[in-house]
């Protein structure tokens, strides 16, 4: 994988692009891929979004959207882009699998893909460009500097920064977590400059659900909650009968995991959620505490040091007896 500077070139001469993302997509993906959309389109490519899934209702309102196509639903249309495509960007992820059933079309492209992401540990070898830094807060921070740096930083507008600040804003926790450096407080200063309205988009994430959702965190607080004060730990699951119940949809247990963490003295919060086909697998951590390396230790997962996925196709019942089996040997960690 060649550094992304040597890609910027490129950027010049009007292509035929496809922008794609990690299954499920969270704000970062979606902001970080409709951003760079957007940028793309301004410089003349014919450009195209591909999720490889479905996303959250509470993401419809962003700019561009409307124009993203679900792989899932529309397969042969996205194989054919994907094979037309002289380039491909992968944003906010950095394996192949990670795009679920897409993986197979990205790997039989025979064009120039690139890498965007701060994840750790990427596949490089499927990228031919591409920057891997996991000091970045979020992949839409990594787009505003590959806007900036490859020296098209006037092409920047009011609907890039409300793509991009919805990434960053998600991804580190509404700037709390420890990836906000100075850089990105300059960068959401210089949205501002080009016409961002934070406010909006702090509506339309955060205060935008249905009543079911409130009823539904309540109900696992209270009765799916296990606090384990000797490991400074919190676990919760959610059965498929809970999600049935409360008419949960994706992107409804979004961020359930982080309430783990404020406990007073808890420094790891654990969620396994009971889908359909597999149990998916949420893990935040404070301090020095690597969930990165927990997850993919023993739930074929990874992430970030503080934040991590895994997944499991073993039943809810052995998954939480497993958690329970392997924690004690983190006993010193956690202390």
């Amino acid at each position: 994988m060649q550094s992304i500077e040597h890609f910027y070139p490129q950027l010049l001469t009007p292509a035929k692009v496809v922008i794609t993302m990690h299954q499920k997509p969270d704000g970062d993906a979606m902001g970080s891929t409709l951003g760079l959309y957007h940028f793309l389109i301004s410089l003349g490519h014919e450009a195209t979004v591909i999720s490889p899934t479905n996303w959250a209702d509470f993401l419809d309102w962003m700019p561009g959207i409307d124009q993203v196509i679900n792989f899932e639903q529309h397969k042969e249309k996205s194989i054919s882009l994907i094979e037309q495509a002289h380039h491909i960007y992968c944003l906010d992820f950095n394996i192949l699998h990670r795009t679920k059933h897409m993986e197979k079309p990205l790997l039989a492209a025979n064009c120039t893909k690139i890498l965007i992401d701060h994840h750790e540990q990427p596949q490089e070898e499927a990228f031919n460009y591409g920057i891997s830094n996991t000091a970045k807060s979020s992949t839409c921070e990594m787009v505003y500097d590959f806007i900036v740096d490859s020296g098209h930083g006037n092409l920047l507008n009011a609907t890039m920064a409300e793509c991009l600040y919805t990434g960053v804003m998600t991804d580190t926790g509404s700037f709390r977590f420890p990836a906000t450096s100075a850089s990105v407080h300059r960068m959401v200063a210089d949205l501002k400059d080009h016409g961002l309205v934070h406010t909006r988009i702090h509506n339309n994430i955060y205060d935008n659900f249905l009543e079911n959702r409130l009823r539904f965190i309540g109900y696992a607080l209270l009765n799916r909650m296990e606090v384990l004060y000797e490991y400074n730990t919190a676990l919760m699951y959610i059965t498929k009968a809970d999600l049935n119940k409360f008419n949960i949809k994706t992107g409804d247990t979004e961020g359930l995991v982080n309430y783990l963490l404020t406990i007073q003295g808890i420094r790891f919060g654990a969620l396994v959620i009971d889908r359909e086909g597999e149990r998916k697998w949420s893990f935040r951590s404070k301090g020095d505490f690597d969930v990165n390396s927990f997850a993919r230790t023993h739930f074929n997962g990874g992430g970030h040091v503080n934040a991590a996925g895994g997944g499991s196709y073993d039943s809810l019942d052995e998954n939480i007896k497993k958690f329970h089996e392997v924690l004690p040997s983190y006993k010193n960690q956690l202390q």
